[in-house]
């Protein structure tokens, strides 16, 4: 019988080894993030090759930055059992805190791109563009700020929600709220989206339905 693995951080270990062992049995794709296709994810991408968010989680953690999980890494630390091989973040995009940012990048050695695929200075004034791509030897994704189109959504009050998981070594890492990923999902739409908002909703019910018989 598998170990159900409750805390987050540790959720995202397993999957991330996962991620790793899953890819390198693979041909390379060619593919990344930036062209993950709308029904399987990055899980199918180059960017999954030795898939690995925790030396920038822990960069941003000692630098200070308030930068919150989104995405599928977010999703697998409320349980989602879907593999991803990309890292999505959003922070608030005051030029205050653009430095420390660009700190924590820069520590990690991470590449930076606008929209369109242009190299981009790994230096504060970079951050404040809407949402720029990046690259670094474990984790690729997009790093967003709440002036990017999120379809109607109020984004900036999901910073204020968002929840925080610890490990015994003192990482601390922000993820947003269950109820704000299936906004987010269901906002973008995409069958991958859609698929996984089903999955978070679900277990909402379970909790629910559990509740109930006690």
């Amino acid at each position: 019988m598998d170990q159900v693995i409750d805390e987050p951080l540790e959720r995202l270990r397993a999957a991330a080894r996962r991620t790793r062992e899953l890819a390198s049995s693979r041909a390379s794709t060619g593919l990344g993030h930036q062209d993950a296709d709308d029904d399987v994810g990055t899980i199918g991408t180059d960017d999954a090759l030795g898939f690995d968010p925790f030396p920038l989680l822990e960069a941003l953690h000692r630098n200070g930055v308030r930068a919150v999980v989104i995405g599928q890494v977010a999703g697998i630390m409320h349980g989602s059992a879907e593999l991803t091989g990309d890292l999505d973040l959003l922070w608030d995009g005051a030029p205050v805190n653009a430095p420390a940012l660009a700190a924590a990048f820069a520590s990690v050695d991470a590449l930076l791109a606008d929209d369109e695929g242009n190299p981009l200075a790994t230096r504060p004034d970079s951050f404040l563009r809407p949402k720029v791509q990046f690259t670094s030897p474990g984790a690729g994704g997009d790093c967003c700020t709440p002036a990017l189109p999120w379809g109607g959504l109020h984004v900036r009050e999901f910073l204020d929600r968002a929840v925080t998981a610890a490990d015994p070594g003192g990482l601390e890492v922000r993820y947003v709220s269950r109820e704000d990923l299936i906004r987010m999902r269901r906002a973008m739409g995409r069958p991958k989206d859609l698929r996984r908002a089903d999955e978070l909703d679900s277990f909402a019910s379970e909790r629910r339905k559990r509740n109930a018989r006690f």
